[in-house]
């Protein structure tokens, strides 16, 4: 048997494959300790641990831990003069009108900034040797005076010359072994000393919670006899071991979305859609990717909490437009919804948990497109009088009736979404009307019409169980590691060869690390150039074939960049313009097996009928229908529900939706 499990904001999802059965389960997280609700996932289903071969775990533990500023207590280790690196950061600033703005907060505080005496130049040379007399005596007292669970190393140029990181490390350790310590080298071994210390800092700052997480859950399923193989999803889409991830937690900060996104791209493929937009609405915020023939866009640099972390993750933008996420009116009379969320604890108000906020999965209560009495399955019974409660203050600020002012908040979150989409493919020179609109999530479904008629998207593609997309994703993905380096080179006829060198020297050390995590197997790789011209500020990723290093001249990585350019700004560049590349990414894959077909889960409602529904223009009469009752090649005219047990799909009117022989749904504008 194989088991994916995702610990959401508000619920945790879990998909078992074992031979062609699927069990899909939907239990509510549990935030203090996200591993009671994994494991009760385990039992919701009606898994034994036993029987788990296979166990892959993605969660947002890593994101919730900064974001709440729950880490461990850090002291951050860098070259003389260069302490207040991670408070002095750069000089934009995010809202130039704010005269009360302030920079990101760093998890720490400066006197938690220590200094040690070296200095490395820019190109790897020595300039100060190591003092390691400074270090014993003073650094290493210093950490134990401070009473540090953890400490991150970042010296200066440590990029191109690792040794005195490694040797300040080592000499830690010998003092104080119980320390966990993290060097910018073994995180991001890449240039721009602010994002690398940012990587390096919050990497050590989630590292004891990642730890002792995954060890509270590994003890809870061993004590239940669990055997199997155990992995975690990483932000690139690629999973590893679990032991592995302990080294590197801050490759996991978003591996939840990114889950969801393998998971969308390889149901889509079954219809052969390989152009897609995708966008995952959970309980607390909704998670859009553009995918480009069957791959996702890779970024080198994400941020969180306004801090900038230097590691491979997909391109994913994230709004606050969750089911969760709360509706409220703002000092200059304006509606909102989110970024805030009603969480797991106490949730929406029609949870009847103790919330009496609005979300936007009241107003769904409200406008009909959830039915109270068929929430999962029937399994949770919503209060429709609570939600209608929770409006009544927003309706009575705005003069408007509670439905209306419930139809309001989710015009609001479908124009929050589509902002979204446009950040991640208008912005990024693609055009939204050239995809298929692909949602996911509990509540992504209920809105995929509205935002598909925004952005022009004339198909949607509905996933067999869309709550759950993100558990199967864990499945679906492979085993890979994502490395990036500093490589600056101009682009000449020599430019190849060192390419070339930097390749074989990464797969060789790809091929041992994989032996060692015991991942044997063919394995293949990717290679990604950042490139820009001589004095351009930024780089942008140009995809380089790894097959064809062998006979690749200057000119085809010179006319792959005028592309990547023109695709970006609409221009190539003055002709002639001196090129450089600044960077390389390399990425090993070991590819899984197929797995089963997907299908939808019996959801146990007797959907049928009709029902009403408020929409914009007023309220329409809906056919009632259950998903796992569709019948391939038979099309369903909106306006209709159609019920399943882990999302609702909304066919709007104007929309036919019909099941194809994949499982997906497949909705076209009529």
């Amino acid at each position: 048997m194989r088991v994916g499990i995702e610990v959401g904001g508000t619920f945790t999802d879990l998909v078992a494959v074992d031979g062609d059965q699927i069990e899909v389960v939907k239990v509510p997280s549990t935030p203090a300790n996200p591993e009671i609700g994994a494991f009760n996932s385990l039992q919701g289903a009606g898994v034994s641990p036993a029987k788990v071969a296979d166990l892959v775990h993605g969660s947002t533990v890593a994101t919730n831990t900064i974001l709440e500023r729950k880490g461990a207590s850090i002291a951050f280790v860098t070259t003389r003069g260069f302490r207040d690196i991670v408070f002095f950061q750069r000089h934009d600033r995010r809202n130039i009108y704010d005269l009360r703005y302030k920079k990101p907060a760093p998890p720490l505080r400066r006197k938690d900034c220590l200094e040690v005496m070296e200095r490395v130049d820019g190109h790897g040379t020595v300039i100060v040797p190591l003092d390691e007399t400074d270090v014993v005596k003073g650094l290493v007292p210093q950490i134990a005076a401070g009473g540090y669970g953890a400490v991150a190393v970042c010296l200066l140029s440590s990029y191109r010359a690792p040794q005195h990181e490694a040797r300040v490390k080592e000499l830690i350790l010998q003092a104080l072994p119980h320390v966990r310590v993290t060097c910018s080298h073994e995180v991001a071994r890449e240039f721009r000393e602010y994002e690398r210390s940012t990587t390096t800092m919050l990497s050590a700052y989630v590292q004891p919670v990642i730890d002792g997480y995954l060890a509270r859950f590994e003890k809870t399923l061993a004590e239940a006899g669990f055997r199997g193989t155990f992995s975690v999803m990483q932000s690139n889409g690629g999973r590893l071991p679990a032991t592995a991830m302990r080294r590197n937690s801050i490759t996991a900060l978003f591996s939840g979305p990114a889950a969801g996104v393998v998971g969308a791209i390889g149901q889509a493929a079954r219809s052969e859609r390989r152009n897609l937009i995708t966008f995952d609405m959970g309980g607390t915020s909704t998670d859009v990717c553009l995918v480009v023939d069957g791959a996702p866009s890779v970024s080198s640099e994400t941020e969180i909490d306004g801090l900038p972390i230097r590691t491979p993750v997909l391109d994913i933008v994230s709004v606050g437009a969750g089911g969760g996420s709360l509706v409220w009116i703002d000092d200059g009379g304006m509606l909102r919804v989110g970024p805030r969320s009603a969480g797991a604890t106490p949730g929406p108000a029609c949870y009847g948990r103790g919330g009496t906020l609005p979300t936007i999965t009241d107003a769904h209560v409200v406008r009909g497109t959830i039915r109270p009495d068929a929430f999962l399955g029937g399994g949770m019974r919503l209060d429709e009088d609570k939600a209608h409660k929770a409006f009544e203050a927003v309706a009575t600020r705005l003069g408007m009736s509670i439905r209306q002012a419930a139809s309001a908040a989710i015009r609001l979150a479908v124009a929050n979404i589509v902002r979204a989409v446009q950040l991640v493919s208008t912005e990024r020179g693609r055009d939204p009307r050239d995809y298929a609109l692909l949602p996911f999530g509990g509540a992504g479904p209920l809105l995929a019409a509205e935002i598909a008629e925004e952005l022009g998207c004339r198909e949607i593609i509905v996933p067999p169980n869309p709550g759950v997309i993100s558990a199967f994703g864990l499945l679906a993905a492979d085993y890979v590691k994502v490395s990036g380096v500093t490589h600056r080179v101009l682009l000449s006829e020599e430019a190849p060869d060192a390419l070339r060198r930097e390749f074989m020297r990464f797969r060789e050390s790809a091929e041992a690390e994989f032996r060692a995590m015991g991942l044997e197997g063919a394995l293949s790789y990717e290679l990604t150039a950042e490139m820009r011209f001589v004095g351009q500020a930024f780089e942008i990723p140009v995809d380089l074939d790894p097959a064809r290093l062998s006979g690749l001249r200057a000119s085809d990585i010179a006319d792959a960049f005028a592309a990547a350019h023109r695709r970006i700004y609409f221009h190539g560049g003055e002709p002639g313009r001196k090129i450089e590349i600044v960077g390389l990414r390399f990425g090993v894959r070991r590819r899984l097996d197929t797995l089963p077909e997907f299908r939808e889960r019996p959801s146990g409602l007797s959907s049928s009928g009709t029902i009403e529904v408020w929409t914009a223009a007023g309220a329409v009469s809906a056919r009632l229908l259950s998903a796992d009752r569709l019948v391939t090649g038979k099309p369903v005219a909106g306006p209709a529900m159609i019920e399943g047990y882990s999302s609702t799909l909304w066919v709007a009117p104007g929309w036919r939706a019909e099941r194809d022989a994949s499982g997906n749904i497949i909705m076209q504008r009529t």
